[in-house]
């Protein structure tokens, strides 16, 4: 019986005590979710508790608050809930230790939200280490280079776009085509040690149904998640992404094969413009500010290889495109930033091809230096056959190709169902990176010129 506090004595053990005296300011000002704090001094990313009574102790429920500027001698905060019950004249206290995140083996097998408190009902966490909520800048040398392919379980994905250990890929898509789906897949099929999930401003179901599939069997041991729905504050969201992040970096410093999940990063950008355009921040690029866009390049860049430890971190993250435009502010700089991307096409899904990968507008920067000439050679005759085929669909469909003008043509469409069923798989399956090799070249070789 004893044992079951084990973990609170071990922290009590390590906690240290602190006799300074406590510091406080006083809430004069709140306009749309910004706080406005006097008589506080604390930086920016700090945690604050504001409580309604004048005691701390009266047991009244406080609020959960997060610096993120100072102006005018003022600390301003955004609050990571409801405004509701907030009074001025609310007592505002610091708590934790700022610009850190917990992070540790405590959160696998678990589901925390953006503060990392348990949402799982599977009782309290006591991680004991902390992180730097920005990570730990290298430098552009200290990163090794991707040399080693990284197994999806996605046959289209291992053998048609190779993705690399370290590499940073993303899923790019309009609403409602996929993107959830095929992430669920690689979560299921990914070879990695360490699997973080970052479910950042989805629905509140879909992390329901992504933890009851996952967070069960032999997986459940390897994986975390981190979870914040699209109803909770901006701050709290990008908290979420940085945890997610943070937790992924900590255990590459351990040397462990990491495989970061993050859906989706259109909502982390959506959620620095509202606390960019609540600062006054003047709007861009079909209103995001420069600091939106630059947040989910920072989360994307700590994604990676490292020399030092020889652990990994792949990055796959999933990009919505507003009204299905692949030149949406935020979907071009994840391109221009990431190391590959998937593109999953509309008219694919309503034909019934699932998943619905756009082979021909998608692309690993990295595959060529991955996997062997033979390899790349059956890749690119697959790319050209299907373009082939869809650039001429229209006139297969309505009978005005004659058969033997195009010889390529000719051998797309005769092969065409062959292709289609390369393409598609169903959720449940895995194929592995040796057999979707196998595969393809079983499928390309014995039409092979």
């Amino acid at each position: 019986m004893l044992h079951l506090f084990d973990d609170l004595l071990t922290d009590m053990a390590q906690a240290r005590v602190d006799i300074t005296p406590h510091r406080y300011g006083v809430v004069v000002a709140c306009d749309g979710g910004l706080l406005e704090v006097t008589g506080l001094s604390v930086p920016v990313g700090a945690l604050c508790r504001i409580t309604h009574g004048r005691n701390a102790r009266q047991g009244e429920r406080s609020l959960a608050a997060e610096v993120i500027g100072f102006r005018n001698g003022r600390t301003l905060m955004m609050l990571l809930g409801d405004t509701v019950m907030l009074r001025p004249g609310a007592r505002v206290r610091p708590v934790g230790k700022p610009g850190m995140l917990p992070v540790g083996e405590a959160f696998l097998g678990r589901a925390v939200d953006g503060e990392g408190h348990p949402i799982d009902g599977l009782g309290p966490l006591h991680p004991r280490a902390l992180w730097p909520a920005g990570g730990v800048r290298a430098g552009a040398l200290d990163r090794s280079p991707v040399r080693h392919s990284f197994d999806t379980g996605v046959r289209a994905l291992n053998a048609i776009t190779t993705f690399g250990v370290g590499q940073r890929i993303g899923i790019m898509a309009g609403s409602g085509v996929g993107k959830s789906v095929l992430l669920d897949m690689i979560a299921h099929g990914a070879s990695a040690d360490i699997v973080v999930v970052g479910l950042i401003g989805e629905r509140a179901r879909e992390v329901s149904d992504f933890v009851e599939r996952h967070m069960a069997g032999k997986k459940r041991a390897t994986t975390a998640v981190i979870a914040v729905p699209a109803d909770h504050a901006p701050n709290l969201r990008i908290r979420g992404a940085m945890l997610a992040t943070s937790m992924a970096e900590y255990f590459r410093a351990q040397g462990r094969k990491v495989c970061l999940i993050m859906d989706s990063l259109t909502r982390v950008a959506h959620a620095g413009r509202e606390i960019g355009l609540l600062l006054g921040e003047p709007g861009a690029a079909r209103g995001y500010p420069p600091s939106a866009l630059a947040t989910i390049t920072k989360l994307v860049e700590r994604a990676g290889n490292s020399a030092q430890s020889g652990g990994s971190i792949t990055g796959l993250y999933t990009v919505l495109a507003d009204g299905d435009s692949q030149d949406d502010p935020v979907v071009d700089t994840a391109r221009s930033i990431l190391d590959g991307h998937i593109v999953l096409s509309r008219d694919l899904a309503q034909r019934g091809q699932y998943p619905a990968i756009d082979i021909a507008a998608s692309l690993s920067r990295v595959m060529t230096d991955i996997t062997g000439k033979e390899h790349q050679r059956l890749a690119r005759e697959f790319r050209a056959l299907i373009a082939a085929y869809e650039a001429n669909r229209d006139l297969v469909l309505m009978g005005a190709y004659r058969a033997g003008a195009d010889p390529q043509l000719d051998r797309a469409i005769a092969m065409h169902p062959a292709l289609v069923g390369f393409l598609t798989q169903e959720g449940g399956n895995i194929v592995t990176l040796e057999q979707s090799i196998l595969q393809l070249a079983s499928l390309m070789q014995p039409t092979a010129a």
